[in-house]
């Protein structure tokens, strides 16, 4: 890999990692192997780095390799230009970041046609050069010299206004001067936010009220409040700027150009303030209006991802016969039965609520569903009508026959099930049916195994984010990727059950291979081994080596293929195994022969304690799902509206969104409430993700209600059950 020793130094540096994990992750990465595969199965190799390290790496690296690219430009043009030096070729050599490496640029960039370079081709630079060197008593005698008649300049306050625009960009492009107004910048900016008087009183500005008239300082300003603003200025409801003492900066960059007190000062000072004014600051404005963007995007995209991570790695029920509800009122409630597979069985809309009213007719339905179809669990979609509707379910269970245990009622969030459902892989599952049924599908397997329903559904449609609209797309798409991705293999994939969606996030594969293991299985049957994954088609070995691991095959014939050690590896248990005189299946089933073993004894120069105490944590129960348990919730059944709350009611609630500034809780109300970071603990919270996690049942206190805005403030301090 080009540049890899500086690389490696710059990561190491700024990522405070040791050197030599560093470099070899880089080379890992660059032998294509992926962020899952290297943090499971390379610990030797990356001195044991986790997988967020090794993100951060990766990310970095790329960040480093656009800029390497961007170098390469740059001394292209320079050269071109033929004003490549060998101290600007080292500068440039030496420069690993954006904005230095930009201002290096700055006065070889070809740009439009400005003031002063109409000024340069009038011959008017050395007059420039002459001003600045502040010796002339009389400026005008000089700029005589330079008068043009009948051309341009065509007069003496011609030459000298066009001498002052070369001054005032020079002034604009040096580094010097650019660094002071950052600093200034860093030090004192503060953001601004005022209405558009035409605006003011309309429906749309209303939720952007709190920054009609706002002011703080930047460096203080979350990202949640630059992202709001930001989205008021793209509606044309706000006008945002961020500023600094105007005359202060002057002050300072005069005292850098301007030598006593003449005629040629004065030129001097008047151009240097125009280059502040007109060139300087609007273009430093615009980097600090684009870095704290960036900032805001990088922490709504942390926090999204977070959200999202949390949101897969939800408990799943596990394979079993699952009703599921998308319910409504005007248009009904959508059933649909599904199998222990997830394979849809029967569907009907039924109408407990008003406007219809048929909760008899509905009953009789439901109960008949779950006998035929033997429902061991139902799923409630989380939308509109849902509380309504569990209590309808749970009313129906009631009057069935006893005897039999009744189906567990669960609430699902059905955020996302509408973009599944007019999606071309519902359409493609489900040609025959239409969106309503496939949205139900979606509620009910999400029940049932959330991460492997979630991942086919655009991760930005899944509604755990804030301004995620609003955020560079590129990079959010990029991360949250990433989350899926580790998700997916942490979990691990049943090889001969998953769909073609979930296949493509498993390291190694994409769509074309996780189709072609979806083709094989159907023409070949089920994989009995991994070992047959090389059989598929251009699967080849890389692929294998980065894939298998992750890949559970159940009822396999080998148990370590149903766990997460790698093929690679089989040949340790085997001689684990012969050394204790037993199968691999007995050393898997036997506590007592595990503990005798001296993994020590296992160590060669390819396989080391890292590897080896994975494994033996591996055969302690092999395929372990890393998911906690599902959860039965119940809502306080004396609150079913927001005009039945008052202050100081303590309820309980699921966590349904988590941003930087508190966490939305949903009470029953069909209004969720905001836990502000402020009322999540008795201590000071930086993180609510360290506090609350996504679909957490919590206890709240209320501690306001605004009826008009329907928002709802919520506290988790001092409330018992938290």
């Amino acid at each position: 890999m080009e540049h890899l020793k500086i690389f490696t130094q710059l990561i190491s540096n700024e990522l405070h990692l040791p050197e030599p994990g560093v470099e070899n992750t880089l080379k890992l990465l660059d032998e294509g192997c992926t962020i899952p595969f290297i943090s499971r199965y390379r610990k030797e190799r990356t001195g044991g780095l986790d997988e967020v390290q090794i993100t951060a790496i990766s990310n970095r690296l790329e960040q480093l390799q656009e800029i390497a690219k961007r170098k390469a430009t740059i001394v292209k043009t320079i050269t071109e230009l033929g004003k490549m030096t060998p101290e600007l070729q080292k500068r440039i050599d030496d420069c690993w970041e954006t904005t230095p490496l930009e201002d290096i640029y700055l006065p070889y960039k070809p740009k439009r046609r400005t003031r002063a370079q109409v000024a340069r081709e009038q011959g008017l630079e050395p007059l420039a050069q002459l001003l600045l060197m502040q010796r002339e008593p009389d400026p005008k005698r000089a700029a005589q010299r330079f008068v043009v008649v009948g051309g341009s300049p065509a007069d003496i306050a011609s030459a000298l206004s066009g001498a002052q625009d070369i001054i005032a960009e020079q002034v604009s492009e040096d580094e010097r001067s650019r660094n002071q107004v950052r600093s200034a910048f860093r030090r004192e900016a503060f953001i601004e936010s005022k209405v558009v008087k035409a605006k003011k009183d309309s429906d749309e500005a209303q939720k952007f009220s709190d920054y009609f008239d706002w002011e703080e300082p930047l460096k203080r300003c979350s990202s949640h409040r630059l992202l709001a603003m930001r989205r008021g200025a793209d509606e044309g409801i706000l006008r945002v700027s961020i500023t600094i003492d105007d005359d202060e900066a002057i002050q300072r960059l005069l005292r850098n150009y301007v030598r006593g007190n003449g005629a040629c000062q004065r030129l001097v000072a008047e151009a240097v303030e125009d280059g502040y004014k007109r060139l300087l600051l609007p273009s430093i404005e615009t980097e600090f209006m684009n870095q704290s963007k960036e900032k805001a995007d990088e922490e709504a995209i942390r926090v999204f991802a977070e959200n999202l991570r949390q949101l897969l790695l939800s408990a799943p029920l596990g394979q079993k016969r699952v009703m599921g509800i998308d319910p409504g009122f005007r248009t009904g409630c959508k059933v649909v039965c599904l199998d222990a597979q997830g394979s849809l069985l029967h569907h009907e809309a039924i109408f407990p609520h008003p406007p219809v009213n048929h909760r008899m007719q509905a009953t009789i339905h439901v109960q008949q569903m779950i006998s035929e179809y033997q429902i061991e669990a139902i799923a409630i979609g989380n939308g509109t009508a849902s509380r309504e509707t569990k209590e309808f379910v749970e009313d129906a269970l009631k009057e069935m026959a006893q005897g039999k245990p009744a189906p567990a009622v669960f609430v699902v969030s059905e955020d996302g099930a509408s973009v599944y459902s007019a999606s071309k892989v519902a359409r493609d599952e489900f040609p025959d049916e239409d969106v309503t049924v496939r949205g139900a599908v979606s509620i009910g397997r999400r029940l049932m195994d959330p991460l492997a329903e979630l991942v086919k559904i655009d991760p930005k449609s899944i509604g755990v984010g804030q301004y995620q609209h609003d955020v560079d797309q590129t990079k959010l798409k990029h991360s949250l990727d990433q989350t899926v991705e580790s998700c997916v293999n942490l979990v691990g994939v049943n090889l001969n059950t998953a769909s073609q969606h979930l296949l493509t996030y498993v390291s190694g594969l994409g769509p074309v291979l996780a189709q072609n293991i979806v083709d094989y299985r159907t023409t070949n049957g089920a994989f009995t081994s991994r070992a047959q994954l090389k059989k598929v088609p251009r699967l080849g070995p890389s692929a294998f080596q980065q894939c298998a691991g992750f890949l559970r095959i159940p009822e396999a014939k080998n148990p370590l293929d149903n766990s997460a050690v790698h093929p690679e590896s089989y040949h340790v248990v085997e001689q684990m195994a012969k050394d204790c005189g037993c199968s691999v299946s007995d050393l898997i089933m036997n506590k007592v022969t595990r503990e005798g073993i001296d993994i020590k004894k296992y160590v060669t120069a390819e396989v080391g304690l890292p590897t080896l105490t994975d494994i033996m944590k591996e055969l302690e129960k092999p395929g372990r799902d890393p998911r906690e348990q599902i959860e039965e919730f119940e809502f306080d059944s004396s609150v079913q509206t927001i005009e039945d709350l008052h202050e100081g009611m303590e309820l309980p609630g699921i966590v349904t969104n988590i941003t930087n500034f508190g966490a939305f809780v949903d009470i029953g109300v069909h209004q969720d409430g905001l836990v502000h970071v402020s009322q999540m603990a008795n201590k000071y919270v930086k993180d609510p993700t360290q506090v609350v996690r996504l679909h957490q049942h919590v206890r709240v206190r209320v501690i306001a209600v605004d009826l008009r805005r329907q928002r709802i403030s919520l506290s988790m301090k001092g409330v018992c059950g938290n």
